[in-house]
């Protein structure tokens, strides 16, 4: 009789911590999305949540630039999601950590953002405010032998003279950018080896949606670049020769997507590079090399201009960095 006791009570203590998992998810629910965010002085953002079997929850930010970070811990408390980081770096050549903690509600189907900054003593240093949209489910992968395609554009070509009409710099920062027989270069490592951090550069048409991009790059020794297809996913451009495969090395979806093999050449040679973008999937062909195969585009990478994965935008070429060229560059839109 005891066992048979102590059995019952071992059934409702599962039952109850059942419910109470249960009750954590359904909690957790509203928030378990991928979503577009619109930072403080109109940068892109991002933030992913999931949600474990086990209930447990888990997330990524994007905040402007770089690649998305792990969040330490994200929860759901009094109906309100909170994330937290530690932010580590050197002030005045000393450690310093600040608690970071974003916490969000939902409002008119949007989440509100607030987010603190406090110092290891509590006091806290700043307080930021932003709205972040879902982003809809990634749609099934497409079938790339079925792409039907419409007229190209000649983007770099070897019988262009001029940028004017074709590219445009967006910022006024320095332009290292020129066009001489055919090839697209950006100069901005000046004789002391020291870089003038260049503008980024442009098309000057921004209603391209999806499609397929052909294009020959040199890069630089160390050198690093990026294209931005329509403005938001960036495809790196890198001197990684020889090292191992990482989402930061050439050809990889920035941050995001790792490519599956090696595939670049060393500095100074001319590599391919083919790019197909199609219904928030893209593939990579580097050099010949399958490297990223039809695989889904989770978010916006960091720099781009909008988080707004629904609207056309103009191919970017990332020049704030080093020198690097590009030639026969040609956009072929996909006709739906």
């Amino acid at each position: 009789m005891r066992t048979s006791s102590r059995i019952v009570g071992c059934g409702i203590a599962a039952s109850l911590i059942f419910a109470v998992v249960s009750l954590c998810a359904d909690d957790a629910k509203p928030y378990v999305a991928r979503w577009a965010i619109t930072l403080p002085g109109g940068g892109a953002g991002w933030l992913g949540v999931e949600q474990g079997q086990d209930g447990k929850l888990s997330s990524s930010f994007l905040w402007g630039g770089g690649s998305p970070f792990r969040l330490e811990t994200t929860t759901v408390k009094d109906g309100q999601l909170v994330l937290t980081r530690t932010h580590k770096f050197k002030r005045d050549g000393q450690d310093v950590q600040q608690l970071e903690t974003f916490t969000a509600v939902m409002d008119g189907g949007k989440l509100a953002f607030v987010v603190r900054k406090n110092e290891e003593d509590g006091r806290e240093v700043s307080k930021v405010e932003f709205v972040g949209t879902k982003i809809p489910d990634i749609p099934p992968k497409p079938d790339l032998s079925k792409l039907k395609f419409g007229t190209p554009v000649k983007l770099v070509d070897a019988g262009m003279n001029t940028l004017d009409g074709v590219w445009e710099v967006m910022s006024n920062a320095f332009n290292g950018w020129g066009l001489k027989d055919g090839v697209l270069s950006n100069s901005v490592i000046d004789e002391e080896g020291k870089n003038k951090r260049g503008t980024n550069l442009r098309t000057v048409a921004k209603n391209f949606e999806d499609f397929r991009l052909t294009t020959e790059v040199n890069m630089a020794k160390n050198g690093n670049s990026g294209i931005y297809l329509r403005g938001i996913y960036e495809i790196q451009m890198a001197d990684t020769h020889g090292r191992p495969v990482n989402s930061h090395n050439m050809g990889a979806l920035y941050g995001r997507i790792t490519p599956s093999v090696a595939a670049e050449k060393p500095a100074g040679e001319w590599q391919t590079v083919d790019i197909t973008l199609c219904d928030r999937h893209v593939t990579v062909i580097l050099n010949g090399q399958t490297i990223i195969d039809n695989q889904p585009v989770l978010g916006v990478t960091g720099g781009a201009i909008t988080s707004n994965e629904f609207i056309p935008g103009p191919i970017y070429l990332q020049g704030d960095h080093t020198d690097v060229s590009y030639r026969n560059m040609v956009l072929t839109p996909i006709v739906k």
